[in-house]
């Protein structure tokens, strides 16, 4: 019999296609961000060194975090999904399904 701890990915639950919509556009926002301040490291790595682009960029990136955090907090709280230390919870944005996953 396998425990909890020894499963590397566990369905906890599901949301609302609403939910995962919301959960969806912060999700590649924060990754579209990512990969621009990315792109723009390695076409100059000085391009945001003292620019307003940069402090645009991190601006954003804190209130998308905080936006994409948030949403996992009131999810697991409306649906009390289980947490366990070392997990992390992650969503099939195609089945709408909650995942408890090992990091």
């Amino acid at each position: 019999m396998n425990k909890t701890n020894d499963l590397p990915k566990k369905t906890v639950g599901k949301v609302t296609v609403e939910e995962k919509n919301e959960i969806q556009v912060l999700h590649e926002r924060k990754n579209g961000l990512i990969e621009l301040t990315k792109s723009l490291l390695n076409a100059d790595p000085g391009v945001l060194e003292n620019s307003s682009l940069y402090d645009k960029l991190v601006k954003d990136m804190g209130v998308t975090t905080t936006r994409y955090q948030q949403w996992w907090n009131e999810k697991s709280d409306k649906y009390s999904w289980e947490n366990k230390e070392g997990y992390n919870w992650e969503i099939n944005f195609e089945t709408c399904e909650i995942y408890m996953v090992k990091k």
